[in-house]
């Protein structure tokens, strides 16, 4: 299930959220802590104005919400509105039992919030917020929440890939509790929240204005990424990074996954060790990924097999599981090509400048190489430059004599940063001059024109945007993953 939480300050503006969210959520979160103070007094009758289960929620501020009044009047507060027909209530594991016995000057005596809750069929969810850490007693302290019949709920912040690797265990260690909440909070725990299901999660919680750190929309969830479809025989596949969130590739592959009715997920993982990830792997049964930087050198030793051109780039952006080993690939290699290929065919490229020589750049250069491209490499470390000349046969020289080398070339290939956030006005060879008659092909795809990109654009140039290299790699990938060619159908937003 995936739970809209909502955190409009008026009850109508929440009612707003569940009709314009309806389609992709099975229940919503109203966050009493959100609403204004008079739109608290009505609250309990939220419930009846929608049409699904709502889970209500009074959170503190130490538990990562917004309520402000003493601990009495908050659950005060949260004892009268859960009068309301709520399918769900979240008391915190830290509420003793004397504080939920409540004066009701309908009857007698004191009511117990819980006992009550009970009486009428509502399910209690006992949550655990920690900020700062994944816990050590994780397991201990989730199954004595549970110990009373409730719904266990632990939201915590994974620092690590071993913390992600301790919340996908969850399910291994505590099969025995059917009904739990597993999240974890901030940029590592993404993938938990998309795989909430493979942590033993009864549901997930998703928002229009990330009213947790790490949600994610209701939209994107259920339709770029299918969490809530995910099942036992869902294929998982991903890609590995640090940083990766930028990364377009959920947006190539999860549509094409969706288009030919193939059963799998490719999530973002953001990963600190490749070690422990190569274990969550396994853990999870990971059929391929994809690999982004640091990590294109850093996962070769964890490789049974590898293609002549992960050997000569020294980098593998690809990797899928065969006959109980792991396989690299660099599709990076031919995703370059490809949008050139009939130039290079019809021998109209002849001579190429590369601009730049980090990671981007070695795969450029070796596909030019391969194909009998006489090149000239330049870079601001000429060192750097003229080791990956060294390996290829090419020339090199300073970025800073770029301005000798205008209109000599048959092709011109930028493969640096400069000219992505925050060096969006950039241009890494501002002195350089263009004929009009240069293919120029530069690996940026956001933006999707630079000040370099629009320069070549108006001196008449024929322009390769990074764009057409992402989708051409990101098929390959596909290809390998699933067996399957890319939907021709298909056109990602990328």
């Amino acid at each position: 299930m995936l739970c809209l939480t909502l955190t409009g300050s008026t009850l109508e503006e929440n009612r707003r959220l569940v009709e314009q969210n309806r389609k992709w959520i099975s229940l919503a979160e109203l966050r009493l802590d959100h609403l204004n103070a008079d739109e608290q007094k009505i609250a309990s009758s939220f419930p009846s104005t929608v049409d699904l289960p709502v889970i209500l929620t009074f959170r503190r501020k130490s538990d990562g919400g917004a309520c402000s009044v003493s601990e009495k009047a908050r659950l005060q507060t949260l004892y009268e509105t859960a009068k309301g027909d709520y399918a769900y209530v979240d008391i915190e594991e830290d509420v003793r039992k004397s504080d939920l016995k409540f004066k009701d000057p309908l009857q007698e005596q004191k009511v117990d919030l819980e006992r009550s809750l009970r009486d009428r069929g509502v399910r209690i969810i006992r949550s655990l917020h920690d900020f700062t850490c994944v816990p050590a007693d994780i397991y201990g302290r989730i199954a004595k929440l549970a110990s009373k019949g409730d719904i266990p709920k632990v939201a915590v912040t994974p620092k690590s890939m071993i913390d992600i690797i301790s919340l996908f265990r969850v399910q291994a260690e505590l099969s025995q509790v059917k009904d739990k909440i597993i999240i974890g909070m901030g940029e590592f725990g993404i993938c938990t929240r998309l795989l909430y299901k493979k942590c033993g999660s009864m549901l997930t919680f998703c928002s229009d204005t990330q009213a947790a750190p790490g949600h994610l929309s209701a939209r994107t969830m259920s339709e770029l990424y299918r969490a809530d479809r995910v099942d036992e025989k869902t294929h998982v596949f991903g890609i590995i990074g640090n940083p990766v969130y930028h990364t377009a590739s959920p947006r190539i592959h999860n549509p094409g996954f969706d288009a030919i009715h193939y059963n799998a997920i490719y999530v973002p993982f953001l990963v600190d060790s490749v070690r422990a990830f190569f274990k969550l792997a396994e853990m999870l049964q990971i059929h391929g990924f994809s690999v982004t930087v640091p990590h294109k050198r850093n996962v070769q030793p964890y490789l049974g097999r590898i293609t002549r051109e992960v050997k000569q780039i020294g980098a593998c952006n690809t990797v899928t599981r065969i006959q109980n080993m792991w396989k690299g690939t660099n599709t990076d290699y031919y995703g370059f090509l490809a949008p050139i290929a009939e130039e290079i065919a019809q021998g109209a490229i002849r001579t190429a400048l590369v601009i730049g020589a980090g990671g981007a750049s070695r795969a450029v250069v070796w596909a030019l190489h391969n194909h009998g491209i006489k090149v000239t490499i330049l870079n601001r470390n000429e060192e750097r430059a003229r080791q990956l000349a060294d390996e290829t046969m090419s020339n090199y020289d300073s970025l800073e004599n770029c301005n000798l080398y205008s209109k000599k070339f048959d092709l011109v290939v930028q493969t640096t940063s400069v000219g992505m956030d925050p060096n969006l006005d950039e241009d890494p060879v501002s002195a350089f001059a263009f004929s009009g008659k240069e293919i120029v092909y530069e690996l940026i795809y956001q933006p999707r024109e630079t000040p370099f990109f629009k320069r070549a654009t108006k001196a008449g140039c024929r322009v390769v945007g990074g764009s057409e290299m992402l989708l051409e790699q990101g098929k390959l990938q596909f290809e390998a993953f699933s067996g399957y060619h890319y939907p021709h159908w298909i056109h990602p937003e990328i």
